[in-house]
C-alpha cells in the first residue's frame, strides 16, 4: 500500500477537519458525538464541564448544556467509563463486558478478577441493593468487602468506588446521571439499550475506524490507556509526516481536502490535544493541564485554555468561571507566538464569546 507523505501543516488540517474545528461547524449534538465518537464527561468546572466546552467550541452560542443533560436522560447518550458516548455504540462493548464476566482477564489484570472474585458478597450486596433502591451515589452503597483494594495511589481502600468500577466493565452497573456533584449509579439493565452484542475482533475493528475517523490521523500504536485508547491499529492508509519520525496512520476520506480554519478555545481535554505527544509532534505546542501543581509553578493558569487559530495552536487563555460574582474572569492570553493585530482581533471575540454563552459579564485583568 502506498504510503501517504503529508507535510505538518496537511497533518495538522486532517487533525482539525476530523475534529470538525474547521470554518464548518455542526449544527447537531447529537450528530457531533457520533462523529466524534465521544465527550469526556469531566466535571471539573474552572470554565466549564469539559463535555460542554468540547460541545460549545464545535456547535457555537446556540449549544445549551440542558441539550446534553436530556439526551443522557432519555439514553440517547450514554455514560461509559466516565466517557459520553451514543448509546447505540455500547453494543460495541458488550462482548468484552461479557469476557471480563466468563473468563476474566490475563497479566497484571488478572488482580483485579481475583479481586472481584474475593469480594463476591461485596458485589451481590450492591448489585440487591442497587436492584430495591437504585440509583444511588457510592456513599450509599454498602463497604462489605473482605479484602480492601489496595494501591499506592488515592483509590487505596476506596472499596465501593473499585467495585462499581469493575462492575461497570463487566456490565452489571451503569452511570445513571448526577445528584448534585455525585454520580449515580443503577442497574446496567434500566440503563442501556438492549442491542445485541457485536463480536470482540469486529467491535474492535470498528472502534479503532471510528477513532481514526474522528481523530483524522494517528498512530498505529500507543502507550495503552485505561479506558479510551489514542492509537488506531490498522485502520486507514500508513502516512508519513515531514519532520516527525516514524509511521502514521490517516483517514483517507479526509486527503486532499480544501481547508478553511478559524478560531477555537478548546478544553483542555479536547481530543485535538488530549494526546500530549501527538499535539507536540504534529503542533509543536507547549502544553500541560496545570490544576493539580500548586499556583506558584503554573506558567498558563489551573485550567487554561488552549487556543487554535486555523491550523495552529498559538497560545491559552487563562480563564476562570466566578459564578459567585457573575463574572468570566481572564488573568491571562499567553501568546506562544507573536499576534497579528487579526490574530488578537479573532481571541478576543472567542473571549467574549464564552462569557456570553456563560451568561457571565467579561473581566479582563490589565
Amino acid at each position: 500500500m502506498t504510503v501517504h507523505k503529508l507535510s505538518r501543516t496537511q497533518a495538522r488540517r486532517i487533525a482539525v477537519r476530523a475534529q470538525l474545528l474547521d470554518s464548518a461547524r455542526p449544527t447537531d449534538l447529537l450528530d457531533m458525538v457520533r462523529r466524534l465518537t465521544l465527550l469526556q464527561g469531566d466535571s471539573t468546572a474552572a470554565v466549564a464541564p469539559s463535555a460542554d466546552l468540547v460541545a460549545w467550541s464545535r456547535l457555537g452560542a446556540s449549544y445549551s448544556p440542558a441539550e446534553l443533560s436530556g439526551a443522557l436522560q432519555e439514553l440517547r447518550l450514554i455514560d461509559l467509563r466516565g466517557m459520553i458516548r451514543p448509546g447505540a455504540d455500547l453494543a460495541l462493548y458488550r462482548a468484552e463486558m461479557a469476557e471480563w464476566r466468563e473468563s476474566g482477564q490475563v497479566g497484571w489484570r488478572r488482580a483485579q478478577t481475583e479481586w472481584v472474585a474475593a469480594n463476591e458478597a461485596c458485589r451481590q450486596d450492591i448489585l440487591e441493593r442497587l436492584r430495591g433502591d437504585g440509583p444511588l451515589t457510592a456513599r450509599e452503597l454498602p463497604d462489605t468487602c473482605a479484602v480492601p483494594w489496595k494501591s499506592s495511589g488515592w483509590n487505596n481502600n476506596r472499596n465501593v468506588a473499585m467495585m462499581l468500577e469493575f462492575l461497570v466493565l463487566r456490565g452489571e452497573v451503569a452511570a445513571a446521571g448526577r445528584r448534585d456533584r455525585d454520580r449515580l449509579w443503577d442497574l446496567a439493565s434500566r440503563i442501556y439499550p438492549d442491542d445485541p452484542p457485536i463480536p470482540a475482533g469486529v467491535a474492535l475493528r470498528l472502534r479503532n475506524e471510528r477513532r481514526l475517523r474522528a481523530l483524522g490521523i494517528a498512530r498505529a500504536r500507543g502507550p495503552e490507556c485505561p479506558v479510551e485508547p489514542t492509537d488506531v491499529g490498522e485502520a486507514g492508509e500508513p502516512a508519513e509526516v515531514d519532520g516527525v519520525r516514524g509511521t502514521w496512520r490517516v483517514d483517507p476520506t479526509l486527503l486532499d481536502q480544501p481547508f478553511r480554519g478559524r478560531t477555537a478555545l478548546l478544553s483542555p481535554l479536547d481530543r485535538l490535544v488530549y494526546d500530549r505527544k501527538r499535539m507536540t509532534e504534529l503542533f509543536e505546542f507547549d502544553y500541560q493541564l496545570e490544576m493539580f501543581k500548586p499556583a506558584a509553578k503554573r506558567r498558563w493558569g489551573y485550567f487554561a485554555l488552549p487556543i487554535l487559530y486555523g491550523d495552529r495552536l498559538v497560545g491559552k487563555v487563562d480563564a476562570t468561571a466566578d459564578r459567585n460574582d457573575r463574572v468570566l474572569r481572564v488573568d491571562a492570553v499567553h501568546q506562544d507566538v507573536d499576534f497579528t493585530n487579526t490574530m488578537t482581533a479573532a481571541v478576543n471575540r472567542e473571549i467574549k464569546e464564552l462569557a456570553r454563552w456563560l451568561e457571565l459579564d467579561l473581566r479582563i485583568a490589565v
